[in-house]
């Protein structure tokens, strides 16, 4: 085997998926165990009015793509998949956590409805529109 920028990159996804699994599953439990919501849904360094309305996705997000790179870790120590296969596992699931995420802390950080009156008219709406 003649070492390449292909194998170097190799190298560096595998060597990559060991942090990136202990972060993920961190994060997963400490906001089911230890309640910590700081990381919830954080949007340019702040977090939403009420993290732990938004913690249950965060969570999941985190456990799902957390064991699926445990998975794929295990199946790459073990020689039981391709290069094809477990480079395409392990990018999709960062890829696919990177937008879930992404996707969670902007609505979680979205401005409130505004609630119609009785007499139809928006709440808050100057007078004389």
């Amino acid at each position: 085997m003649t070492f390449d920028v292909s194998v170097a990159m190799t190298w560096v996804l595998f060597l990559a998926l060991f942090p990136i699994a202990f972060f993920w599953l961190r994060r997963a439990w400490r906001i089911l165990v230890r309640r910590d919501f700081s990381e919830v849904a954080i949007r340019r360094g702040v977090s939403p009015a009420h993290p732990e309305k938004f913690a249950p996705y965060e969570f999941s997000i985190n456990l799902v793509c957390g064991v699926v790179i445990a998975v794929t870790i295990g199946f790459i120590v073990s020689g039981g998949v391709s290069y094809e296969a477990w480079s395409a596992i392990a990018g999709s699931t960062i890829w696919i956590k990177f937008f879930l995420t992404f996707a969670l802390a902007r609505y979680a950080h979205l401005p409130p409805a505004k609630k119609k009156t009785a007499a139809g008219k928006l709440s808050g709406t100057p007078p004389g529109n």
